[in-house]
């Protein structure tokens, strides 16, 4: 639990009104200053903010925090004379109290208690759903037409259907190291895509087969994840009427009561001929839910560009403002989130403070995003309306839970290399310094999990820059430190100390700020490398 003092308060406030660096300075470039970065973020991940909980008044206080910093610093309201972006969204709660759902295999009705061997939801937002489906196999649920004709539904109908499919993607083989990213996940893999797939082809629903392998996390995750209210966007991109998961072991159950190998048709399933099988098996029933409606909001300003064409094109500095909020009634309720993601959004206010200063040639947006931890929500919103065309936009860079340990000689950069970002992110950093981190393959689809992906599904060149871990020195404390870290992660001990070393935050905020500005006074907008999958979004916007 975080204390919020006056110190603070006032800290926050000369940091607007008396900048760091004193006017007869001669300074190259904007230079991004400690003391409002760490003041912003000792506010937002105060007790006072709650924790900036999706539909909790903590969200409200973070976001009337963020627009009242947007106008003092000088940034101009990017949506018409407001610096808000309503999103629309619905929080639904499952209800199985109050529902009658029983899947039948065999003739015989299965067991099945919510939570411990499945979970489920309505994925359009609305609380009651009669339900008489078939349920068909449907491999890894893909369809990837550059991956060699790749089809899991091969013709089928899937109007009152519910696809039972496997979570990842087909793994790599002698013969096809490469496919769908060897070793790599890829966005097909995502439990995310297998929804969208589903309502694409108008499915009835989708059950995912969960094995902490395949998912890279456990069964917990899942529960903690669906047994409470979840949010999704109400008004586009709407699912199907269920979603959800069943346990490994429920799955295996489901088809030896269908007559059928589980593990048979996974193996089945990892070859391209693969076609869907009906597992003669149904759902029934009724699902209820509760729902209710509610607006959030991303907090968008501009810093006008100054060049008479390019000003007409856009770099967007994106991170999320939200976190978990107030959960729970232990003595320590409040989810803080300084590190994830207090820190990226006190770093876009400190950024924007000095970005106003030394405007560049294109314009410049810092975006404060709803939503993320409910599943890239105010991103997505974003991307389907944009507050600038996509056209014009050359990148968005995202900042989420920023390195908050001390200075480093590296700076992560993966997934710049989809994009010409990668030589200028290079030449940055080289400018500064610093090396690029080591590139590993991105078994968990890292890439496909935090905001900057809904821009990269519109065709933005985009990605979001990591903090490093080459200490320059206490390399083993510093480890320590990090490693520590991680039994915090979304729990309430993820709090500020105003004893952290922020020379690496505000390293990171800076690298990020001169990516943004050597974006912005380039001769030409980046594109995608040849044969991205995302590049095609670029091309059909243009």
């Amino acid at each position: 639990m975080k204390k919020l003092t006056t110190a603070t308060i006032l800290a926050t406030s000369l940091a607007m009104a008396y900048p760091a660096q004193a006017a007869t300075k001669v300074v190259v470039g904007p230079v991004v200053q400690e003391a409002p970065l760490r003041a912003h973020l000792d506010f937002l991940s105060s007790d006072l903010v709650e924790g900036r909980g999706t539909g909790q008044r903590g969200g409200q206080l973070a976001v009337k925090y963020l627009e009242t910093q947007a106008l003092a610093i000088g940034l101009k309201p990017a949506n018409g004379n407001s610096f808000l972006q309503p999103v629309k969204i619905a929080g639904v709660k499952a209800l199985p109290a109050q529902s009658s759902v029983t899947v039948v295999a065999g003739g015989q009705p299965l067991p099945l208690a919510f939570g411990t061997d499945w979970v489920w939801a309505p994925g359009d937002a609305q609380p009651v759903h009669e339900l008489d489906y078939e349920l068909v196999f449907a491999g890894y649920g893909i369809t990837a037409p550059e991956e060699g004709g790749w089809d899991d539904f091969k013709g089928l109908d899937c109007k009152d259907k519910v696809l039972v499919v496997m979570v990842n993607d087909p793994m790599p083989t002698e013969a096809e190291p490469n496919r769908f990213n060897g070793k790599g996940l890829t966005y097909y893999g995502r439990w995310t895509y297998k929804f969208e797939e589903a309502a694409r082809r108008n499915c009835a629903g989708v059950l995912l087969i969960h094995t902490t392998p395949s998912a890279s996390y456990g069964w917990s995750v899942v529960q903690n994840s669906w047994m409470g209210e979840r949010f999704q966007l109400s008004e586009r991109e709407l699912g199907t009427g269920l979603q959800g998961w069943i346990t490994d072991d429920t799955a295996k159950k489901l088809f030896a009561a269908s007559g059928f190998d589980l593990d048979k048709l996974r193996a089945a399933a990892e070859d391209k001929s693969f076609k869907p099988v009906p597992l003669g098996a149904r759902i029934k029933g009724e699902t209820r839910a509760e729902v209710r409606k509610l607006d959030e909001f991303n907090v968008a300003g501009i810093v006008p560009g100054t060049d008479p064409k390019l000003k007409d094109e856009l770099v967007i500095y994106s991170a999320h403002w939200d976190h978990l909020g107030k959960n729970g009634d232990g003595k320590d309720n409040i989810y803080n989130g300084a590190v994830d993601n207090a820190s990226g959004s006190a770093a876009l206010l400190a950024m924007a403070q000095e970005a106003v200063r030394a405007p560049a040639k294109r314009s410049q947006m810092f975006l404060w995003v709803a939503a993320e931890e409910q599943g890239l929500l105010g991103s997505a919103a974003y991307a389907s309306s944009p507050l600038w065309p996509a056209a014009k936009t050359a990148a968005d860079l995202n900042l989420d839970s920023l390195n908050w340990i001390g200075l480093v000689e590296d700076v992560g950069i993966q997934g710049s290399e989809r994009t010409e970002l990668n030589a200028m992110a290079v030449a940055t950093a080289k400018k500064m310094k610093l090396v690029p981190a080591p590139a590993h393959p991105d078994l968990s689809g890292g890439y496909f999990r935090s905001d900057h992906f809904s821009f990269a599904k519109a065709g933005i060149p985009a990605f979001s820059v990591g903090g490093g871990h080459a200490w320059v020195k206490d390399v083993e404390a510093n480890n320590a430190k990090s490693k520590a870290y991680g039994p915090r992660y979304h729990q309430v001990t993820d709090e500020y100390d105003p004893a952290w070393d922020l020379s690496g935050m505000v390293q990171q905020a800076q690298f990020t700020l001169n990516l943004g500005q050597a974006i912005a006074n380039a001769p030409k907008m980046p594109a995608w490398k040849a044969g991205d999958p995302f590049g095609k979004a670029r091309a059909t916007s243009n």
